[in-house]
C-alpha cells in the first residue's frame, strides 16, 4: 500500500526540483538561454521576472543583449524601421522610454474628452492645450505617433472617444512634422526645389492620415516614365534618353529629340493611361492632390502641369511652369538658347491633353487678352502658392461645414508658410479662428503680427482682439451645462434615449441619438422653411439630434423616428465624440454624454431588451460616410 505524501512533502519535493531544475537552466550556455527567453509566450513582465532571479539570469537578460531586442520587437513591430541592423542599442532602454511614452500619451489622450467636450460639435474644434502637453514630452515623434497608430488600430468597435481623440492628436502632430519639412524645401536654394516634392508636401499636409510619400509618389512616376520609353524605343531605337539611367540629371540639346519625347509622352499619358482634365467636378480637392491625381488619372491644369513636366524634365526635356491666368501652363523654349521673347516658346496646355499652342493663342483659353507678364516661368515656390490657392479658393466656397473649414485652415497654413506676411490671407485666418471659437491664443498672436505688419488695420484687427480676450476670459468661467433627466415631468413626453440606433420614416436614414429636447428649440425661421408646422404635433414634441450614417447631422422631430429593425453601426465621423462603444443593438455613451443624460442608459438598455430579445444584430460594417458633416444640415424634421 502506497505511503499518502503530505502537504510539507509535497512542497518539499517540488523546491527540490525546483532547485534543480534552476540548476541545469543557469547551467546552459548564454546563447540558449538567450533562445528560450525569446519563446513567444513569455512578455516583458516575464522577462523582468526572471532577471530577477539570479545573477546569472540577470546578465543574460542584459539591456543590450537578445533577449530585451526580441522583447522590443514583439511588443512595438512598426518602430523597427527607425533602427539600423548594424547599430547597437541598449533594447531595456528603449523599451522603458517607449512604454513610459505611451502611458503619457494615453493619459493625455483620456483626459481630453472631459476637458473640450461640447454637446453640440463644433466645427474644426483644434485641442491646442493637448497638442502642447504631448510636445512638451520631448519624447522621440515616432514613439508618440506609434502610441496613436496603436490605439487607432485597437477592436474598432470599443474604446470610441479615445479613438476620436488620437486621430484628432496624430493629425495635428503629422501636420506639424510636414509643416517642418516644407520650411526645410523653401530654405533651399530655388534649383533644389522640385515641383512634384512640393506638391507631395501640400498633398501629404491636407491629407495627414494617409499614407502619401515622396518615395511611393517617384516611384508611381518612374513607371510612366518607363512606358513613355519603350514607346519611344518604337519610334526611334537611338533615342538618347533611352540611355539615360534613373536619376541622372540631362537636358537634351537637339530639338528634334525633344520633339520626340513631348509626342512620346502624350501618346502614353493621354492615348495609353487616359490621363484627362477633370471638367465636370473641377472644384472638387482631389484635383489638386498628387497621389489622388495619379490614382484617379484626372485633375485640374495646375497638378497635371506638374506630372507632366517632372516627367518630360527625367527624359531630358526642360519645361517651365507658367502661371497664365485661370488655366496653368507649361512652356517648351525652341530657342536654342533662353529668351525672353514669348514667341520663341510653345505652351502646352496639360488640362487639354497636351495641346501645343502659339503665345496668343493661349489667350482663347480665357477669352481675353493678357499682358507678356503672365507668359513668364514661375518659381517652385510661386507654383505652390498658386496651388495652394486654388485650394484655398474651395474652402471659401465650401458649405461653411467641418470639411470646407478644415481644408480652408489646412490651405491658410500652407499659403502663410510659404508667404507668412501676407496681411489678407493672415486676416481671413485670424477671423475663420474667431468665427470658428478655437485657439484664441494663437489669434492673438495672428493679430499682433498683422500690426506689425500694416497699422493701418488697426480698426479690424482692434475688433478682434477685445473679442478674443472676451472669448480667452469665458473659457476660465465656463457655463456648466444643462442636464437633462427623464424623470422630469416635463420631459415625460420623450419616448427615445441617446444610443438608439433609429430610422427616419420619411426621409429613409440611419443614425444615432445623441441628444433630445423635450420641444423643438430651433429659430422660427427654421421651422418655417424646414415645414414643421405641417407635422402632427407640430413643434410642440421631443426633437432629436442624430448622426446620420451619410456624415450628416440632423435635427429630428419625434414622430419621424422609429427603431431599427436591425440594428447597425453609424459610420459618422463624430461617433467618438458621444459614444464609446458600439455593442451590437446600440451605442454605449461616454462618461461626459452621461452625465448630461444621467438616465438615459438605463432607458437605451430597457428599450434594446424590448425590441432585440433574441434578435441576431448585425454586426456587418456599415459604409463609410460620402456626404460632408454639417452641424445642423436639418432636412426633413
Amino acid at each position: 500500500m502506497a505511503t499518502p505524501y503530505t502537504g510539507d512533502r509535497v512542497l518539499g519535493t517540488n523546491a527540490v526540483i525546483a532547485e534543480i531544475f534552476a540548476k541545469q537552466l543557469t547551467d546552459l550556455p548564454a546563447e540558449l538561454l538567450e533562445h528560450i527567453l525569446c519563446f513567444p509566450v513569455l512578455n516583458h513582465i516575464d522577462i523582468c521576472n526572471v532577471s530577477c532571479t539570479c545573477k546569472r539570469l540577470h546578465d543574460v537578460c542584459h539591456g543590450r543583449g537578445k533577449v530585451w531586442a526580441h522583447q522590443y520587437k514583439l511588443r512595438w513591430p512598426r518602430l523597427q524601421r527607425f533602427y539600423q541592423q548594424n547599430e547597437s542599442y541598449d533594447w531595456l532602454k528603449e523599451f522603458k522610454t517607449r512604454h513610459m511614452v505611451g502611458q503619457q500619451i494615453r493619459r493625455t489622450v483620456e483626459s481630453i474628452s472631459k476637458r473640450f467636450f461640447t454637446e453640440v460639435p463644433c466645427v474644426g474644434q483644434v485641442l491646442g492645450d493637448s497638442f502642447a502637453e504631448i510636445e512638451s514630452l520631448g519624447a522621440p515623434e515616432h514613439f508618440c505617433e506609434d502610441e496613436l497608430l496603436g490605439i487607432l488600430n485597437s477592436d474598432k468597435r470599443k474604446c470610441l472617444t479615445l479613438k476620436y481623440y488620437a486621430k484628432k492628436i496624430l493629425y495635428f502632430l503629422r501636420q506639424q512634422n510636414i509643416l517642418r519639412n516644407l520650411k526645410v524645401f523653401l530654405e533651399r536654394p530655388p534649383e533644389q526645389q522640385s515641383a512634384i516634392e512640393g506638391a507631395v508636401l501640400v498633398d501629404q499636409y491636407c491629407n495627414p492620415l494617409a499614407d502619401v510619400t515622396l518615395e511611393s509618389i517617384s516611384a508611381q512616376i518612374e513607371e510612366i516614365t518607363d512606358k513613355v520609353k519603350k514607346y519611344l524605343r518604337l519610334k526611334n531605337a537611338t533615342h538618347p534618353s533611352l540611355r539615360a539611367s534613373q536619376g541622372d540629371c540631362f537636358v537634351l540639346e537637339n530639338l528634334e529629340f525633344q520633339r520626340q519625347v513631348i509626342c512620346a509622352l502624350n501618346a502614353v499619358l493621354y492615348d495609353q493611361l487616359q490621363y484627362k482634365g477633370n471638367e465636370r467636378d473641377y472644384y472638387n480637392p482631389l484635383n489638386s492632390y498628387i497621389h489622388q491625381v495619379l490614382l484617379r488619372r484626372t485633375g485640374i491644369p495646375i497638378s497635371l502641369s506638374v506630372l507632366y513636366m517632372t516627367l518630360a524634365r527625367k527624359l531630358g526635356v526642360p519645361l517651365e511652369p507658367v502661371n497664365f491666368p485661370n488655366h496653368f501652363l507649361l512652356r517648351w523654349c525652341q530657342n536654342q538658347r533662353r529668351s525672353d521673347d514669348i514667341y520663341d516658346y510653345v505652351y502646352i496646355d496639360t488640362f487639354g491633353k497636351g495641346k501645343q499652342l502659339a503665345a496668343k493663342e493661349c489667350e482663347n483659353l480665357i477669352r481675353h487678352q493678357v499682358g507678356a507678364d503672365y507668359y513668364s516661368a514661375i518659381s517652385t515656390s510661386e507654383l505652390l502658392l498658386r496651388m495652394v490657392g486654388n485650394l484655398l479658393n474651395i474652402g471659401k466656397r465650401g458649405e461653411g461645414n467641418e470639411k470646407s473649414y478644415q481644408l480652408l485652415r489646412d490651405s491658410l497654413d500652407l499659403y502663410l508658410t510659404i508667404n507668412p506676411d501676407n496681411v489678407q490671407y493672415l486676416l481671413l485666418q485670424a477671423r475663420l479662428y474667431f468665427h470658428l471659437g478655437i485657439w484664441p491664443e494663437k489669434v492673438l498672436d495672428i493679430l499682433q503680427h498683422i500690426q506689425a505688419l500694416d497699422p493701418s488695420q488697426h480698426g479690424a484687427v482692434g475688433y478682434l482682439v477685445q473679442h478674443t480676450l472676451e472669448h480667452i476670459q469665458h473659457k476660465r468661467h465656463p457655463v456648466e451645462p444643462e442636464v437633462k433627466r427623464r424623470s422630469v415631468p416635463e420631459h415625460r413626453d420623450v419616448q427615445y434615449s441617446v444610443g438608439l440606433i433609429m430610422k427616419h420614416k420619411r426621409s429613409g436614414y440611419n443614425c444615432v441619438i445623441y441628444g433630445w429636447d423635450p420641444k423643438c428649440t430651433m429659430s422660427q425661421e427654421w421651422i418655417n422653411t424646414m415645414r414643421v408646422h405641417q407635422l402632427s404635433k407640430g413643434a410642440d414634441q421631443p426633437f432629436y439630434n442624430v448622426l446620420v450614417q451619410d456624415g450628416t447631422c440632423r435635427y429630428a422631430a419625434q414622430e419621424n423616428l422609429e427603431p431599427h429593425s436591425a440594428p447597425l453601426e453609424i459610420a459618422h465621423p463624430e461617433v467618438g465624440r458621444y459614444f464609446t462603444e458600439f455593442s451590437d443593438t446600440h451605442y454605449i455613451a461616454n462618461e461626459e454624454l452621461q452625465a448630461r443624460y444621467p438616465e438615459d442608459m438605463c432607458k437605451t438598455h430597457r428599450t434594446v431588451e424590448e425590441l432585440y430579445h433574441g434578435l441576431t444584430p448585425n454586426s456587418g460594417q456599415s459604409p463609410e460616410p460620402t456626404a460632408n458633416f454639417q452641424e445642423h444640415d436639418l432636412l426633413d424634421p
